[in-house]
């Protein structure tokens, strides 16, 4: 992937839990949120529903921007747009389905929500999704920071 690339992503929360997809993020994150690359032709809504369900298997609605973060590597800038959805149908798909589908996906889960620095999220990171995202629509500056990358 090079060039600029706009990713939308979803925080979806039920019962102190948010849902997540284990891929090959980096070599020392291996979780992350749900979402994908923005098409030609497709608003930032459509792409976001279209790849939670592909992910996951999961249907959502679009709620309200959370925050904005940039991520810089190789040759590539990507922004990734990051909104709190909601379910409104579906069911996670299990490992049988992600195999037989050959996705970067290798599972998902409902992680509790005090339990996302296991999964490799920063502390500035689990703090926001704590406190239930205060100050929504800001800016956050550089992924690595933000989601505690190495």
């Amino acid at each position: 992937m090079e060039g600029y690339v706009v990713r939308p992503t979803g925080i979806l929360i039920e019962d102190d839990k948010i849902l997540l997809v284990k891929q090959d993020v980096t070599e020392t994150r291996h979780w992350s949120l749900p979402g994908g690359a923005l098409e030609f032709g497709e608003t930032l809504e459509q792409c976001l529903v279209r790849e939670i369900k592909e992910e996951t298997g999961l249907e959502v609605i679009v709620n309200e921007l959370l925050y904005v973060c940039d991520r810089f590597y190789n040759e590539s800038h990507v922004v990734h747009m990051t909104f709190l959805v909601e379910r409104i149908g579906g069911r996670i798909r299990n490992g049988q389905e992600l195999k037989m589908e050959e996705e970067r996906i290798k599972e998902i889960e409902m992680v509790p929500l005090s339990k996302l620095q296991d999964y490799g999220f920063s502390p500035r990171f689990c703090s926001l999704v704590e406190s239930n995202f205060p100050d929504r629509g800001t800016y956050q500056g550089d992924f690595k920071e933000f989601y505690g990358e190495r």
